[in-house]
């Protein structure tokens, strides 16, 4: 099964840069969306159809032009699970889940800590996220949680560590929280194959920051131990360029 995440920064938007086709030529079985910007409703969603995805879930944020994911199938799942049931994370639709035979996959797009109000609640969500998914493991083991996690866990995953210690997404109180989900059962998928620097998935867009190489890597596969020996490739395709954020992919082989 070959897995993208990509923070589309506005689906609508990047329907507009050439997504679909996009889409069709990187060829996912499935595909996870973060920060959609859109409800159901104003999508057209037989361009998905067409383009041989016709099992699209979105789960919006009630605020509109806000948040919200989705995931996007060739194959129909057993079950979706619309978000986590806790509700000031619900409301702003940042979590949704599919299950297939043999393996389950989450897009989840992680609040960004970019005032003090919005830190706490980051800070909230983040340990209210970790015990949900704990609970989740031991009905769902093999589970990939896919999507923009806002944090870059090492140093080697932000191109200036010494000057943005102190800014959200790469605060130690983040980092530690990173090193501790990974530890209670997950495996970040593209550290396991690549442990070269430079390797990002986000840009500002001011001062030339992409083409500079100048990034974050905010988006993550984490896979659960139970698929650790059924991976087989994860990659970050940084030149796809419908958003701020570029796709990441992982291959797992599902029997």
């Amino acid at each position: 099964m070959k897995i993208i995440s990509y923070n589309v920064n506005g689906i609508r938007a990047a329907l507009k840069k050439g997504f679909i086709d996009w889409l069709q030529q990187a060829d996912p079985d499935v595909i996870c969306l973060q920060e959609i910007k859109a409800n159901e409703d104003q999508l057209d969603l037989s361009v998905f159809t067409e383009a041989g995805y016709p099992y699209t879930y979105w789960y919006s944020a009630q605020k509109k032009g806000y948040s919200g994911v989705a995931v996007v199938s060739k194959t129909e799942p057993k079950h979706i699970e619309y978000g986590t049931g806790i509700d000031y994370m619900d409301y702003e639709g940042r979590n949704l889940r599919v299950d297939f035979d043999g393996i389950s996959v989450m897009s989840l797009y992680l609040p960004s800590g970019t005032n003090i109000e919005r830190l706490d609640l980051k800070l909230k969500y983040m340990a209210d996220f970790a015990a949900y998914t704990q609970t989740l493991i031991k009905t769902h083991p093999k589970l990939v949680i896919c999507g923009d996690y806002n944090i870059c866990h090492k140093a080697i995953d932000i191109h200036d560590p010494v000057r943005n210690k102190k800014v959200s997404g790469f605060l130690p109180v983040e980092r530690e929280w990173m090193s501790g989900f990974i530890e209670s059962g997950f495996i970040d998928s593209f550290r396991h194959f690549n442990t070269d620097p430079d390797q990002y998935s986000w840009w500002s867009y001011r001062a030339n920051a992409r083409a500079n190489n100048k990034g974050w890597r905010l988006d993550y596969a984490m896979v659960s131990k139970p698929l650790a020996s059924q991976l087989e490739r994860a990659i970050i395709l940084s030149e796809a360029k419908h958003s701020d954020h570029c796709p990441i992919v992982v291959d797992i082989k599902v029997s």
